[in-house]
């Protein structure tokens, strides 16, 4: 598939088929199999070109809304934020150029939090950068202690 040609026809259907070539159920279930690698690196997973990441991201936001957990996707994409700009965990104090890394990589997590949701991102970005994690905290999950701490499960 060329660039561009991922969004023609019926996108919805060949994403979720091919997450089932997969062996997965659903979206939701294939990422929590690769739960720290990027969104891009997910995408590319399902097909070097077949998708974009903001198809598998709206899918995954779509599930999480159906079965009402979105601040479990946002932790999950927070892992994902996370792993990338930090491969060897939270850095040791942070220096202007570790806030200022932490910072970015919080501000992009945000960008990807539902708009519902951006007000409880923002005070986890706030809590992180006032109160850092212990040097090398890497969550590998969504069920991070310190991650489901900060960002406990909506009670209904």
């Amino acid at each position: 598939m060329s660039a561009g040609d991922s969004w023609h026809g019926n996108w919805p259907a060949r994403l979720y088929e091919c997450v089932r070539e997969h062996g997965y159920t659903s979206l939701t279930a294939f990422a929590d199999a690769h739960p720290a690698i990027s969104l891009v690196e997910l995408t590319e997973m399902l097909g070097k070109g077949r998708f974009s990441a903001v198809q598998v991201f709206s899918g995954l936001v779509e599930e999480a809304e159906r079965s009402h957990q979105l601040v479990r996707l946002m932790r999950g994409q927070l892992v994902r934020e996370l792993s990338e700009s930090f491969p060897n965990g939270w850095p040791a104090g942070l220096d202007d150029d570790a806030r200022l890394e932490a910072a970015m990589m919080l501000a992009s997590w945000i960008g990807f939090t539902p708009e519902t949701h951006k007000e409880r991102a923002r005070q986890v970005t706030a809590t992180l950068l006032a109160n850092p994690p212990p040097a090398g905290w890497r969550p590998l999950s969504h069920d991070d202690e310190l991650l489901r701490t900060l960002l406990p499960d909506d009670t209904a």
